[in-house]
């Protein structure tokens, strides 16, 4: 194992005992980041300048990690996988990203994404398709591609990520990872690009709940550039961090879970849901009690239609303002508006428009009320109906998708009216914006697939728990992606 691939108390140690150096550790991850990009495609922007820091008592100290591109670096390309912003250079960074710098943590890249997160397969980068890293020939998920196959190759012990829907978690999931998202407003979002207000998360890619813990302790913080941050500052994740989890009840979705309530399902999904429920059996042998509770079909299936609706609008308006003349490559024309159309049609991916179309149409004055009030309306009988097993229950458990990554072949990132709620139900997290992570939970086909713990608003310390507790007790913590196929 090289030092880059270390959890990060590990080379905390290694750097205070001087057995190795912030510089070496850089040298390594750039060297690892070069070796891996072409055949991944992970990343933007591969940062060959950056600069070694003190090793202090913080344990971020001196270890490189990745961001997403759509989080603001001062003074280093920003374009969050868009050709609107290919040469945008930020003069400020995020508040995520100057907490780190406060720690003493050192960027080396800036990782790809679906452009501006807005999609699920990683393969609407401007730069190209990212690859997973245990097959090629199949996606990452998003939008936080570019840091789930970097983390999971050992590039560094953490890429910054964020969640709108589950681009964290799938990504952790399909690639064999840890991805957390606390919180909404635990970290401050001022500097990260907007997609959708009200269900974007920040959020951490590592290889070990520890380490999600420690990353969320030095990114988190009340920020008077964002009204939605919260006063976290005696809230420890690290600190009290425990696998003494024996009492605690979680509960699952039975319409979601329960393999006959899919009577065409590929083998792929039954060894998935086949793998959850030994999960289910591993959290009663920690003294855990697990409870499937039954959910009303009609909300459920109301999940993605109501993402949907909601994100496409605050990502209309949130992104008005990408028209040529304040930032990004002016558009050609005769006049401002022929400038500022030709900049918008051709620089967005079909996928943008087509969710720019929908965000449009539902904000209609003549539509709001059917499609925009009525989705915020679910949403808020989805949340309400989530938050009163929160009254019961310490934590909801739930397999991640319907199995292992899927290829790339074939796939198309389109907004479609038969999507599964097995694979949107993460979704769930971002309407309440309640803390969540998925942790790995065995592999199938060689594949890992993932399993996800969410919890109720403030409950992070209980949701990392529990994972901890299931990663201590599984064979999967640390992983790095094996062989791959090419």
């Amino acid at each position: 194992m090289s030092f880059i691939e270390k959890d990060i108390e590990s080379l905390h140690e290694l750097l205070k005992k001087g057995e190795i150096t912030s510089a070496e550790l850089i040298k390594e991850s750039l060297t690892k980041a070069h070796e891996v990009a072409q055949k991944t495609n992970a990343f933007v922007t591969i940062i060959d300048e950056a600069k070694p820091t003190e090793v202090t008592d913080d344990l971020l100290s001196g270890i490189p990690y990745g961001v997403k591109d759509n989080y603001s670096t001062k003074g280093i390309l920003s374009t969050g996988s868009s050709n609107t912003l290919k040469d945008y250079v930020p003069f400020f960074d995020a508040t995520a990203v100057e907490n780190l710098a406060k720690k003493g943590a050192i960027p080396v890249t800036k990782t790809a994404l679906d452009e501006f997160g807005m999609g699920g397969t990683g393969t609407t980068c401007h730069t190209g398709v990212v690859h997973n890293p245990w097959d090629y020939k199949r996606m990452c998920a998003g939008s936080s591609s570019g840091s789930a196959a970097s983390v999971a190759l050992g590039v560094y012990p953490y890429a910054l990520g964020s969640d709108t829907g589950d681009s964290i978690r799938k990504p952790a999931a399909y690639c064999g990872i840890v991805g957390f998202k606390p919180t909404y407003g635990m970290i401050s979002r001022y500097g990260l690009f907007p997609f959708a207000s009200s269900l974007d998360h920040c959020g951490v890619l590592t290889r070990f709940v520890k380490d999600a813990a420690i990353v969320t302790d030095g990114m988190k913080g009340k920020d008077p550039k964002d009204m939605t941050s919260w006063d976290s500052k005696d809230i420890h994740l690290y600190q009290n961090l425990t696998t003494n989890v024996a009492g605690k009840k979680l509960f699952y979705i039975k319409e979601i879970c329960d393999i006959e309530n899919y009577p065409n399902a590929s083998q792929e999904l039954k060894e998935h849901l086949e793998n959850f429920q030994k999960t289910l059996h591993l959290c009663e042998k920690l003294g855990m009690e697990v409870t499937g509770v039954s959910i009303n079909k009609d909300l459920l299936n109301a999940i993605p239609s109501v993402y949907v609706v909601i994100s496409c609008a605050e990502a209309t308006s949130n992104l008005s303002n990408l028209t040529g003349f304040i930032f990004g490559p002016r558009a050609e024309g005769s006049n401002y508006i022929e400038m500022m159309k030709n900049y918008r049609t051709k620089g967005f991916s079909p996928l943008i428009k087509r969710r720019f179309i929908i965000g449009s149409y539902v904000l209609q004055k003549e539509n709001q009320e059917k499609y925009f009030k009525n989705a915020q309306r679910v949403r808020r009988l989805i949340v309400d109906e989530i938050k009163s097993y929160f009254q019961k229950y310490d934590a909801l458990i739930m397999p991640v998708g319907t199995g292992p990554a899927k290829l790339l072949e074939g796939s198309k990132d389109l907004l479609k009216d038969d999507t599964d709620v097995l694979e949107e139900h993460l979704q769930i997290a971002n309407f309440g914006g309640f803390p969540s992570i998925t942790i790995p939970n065995g592999f199938i086909n060689n594949l890992p697939v993932g399993v996800n713990i969410t919890g109720n608003c403030y409950e992070d310390q209980q949701v990392l728990n529990i994972a901890y507790a299931l990663e201590s007790e599984m064979p999967y913590k640390g992983q790095l992606a094996k062989e791959v196929t090419e």
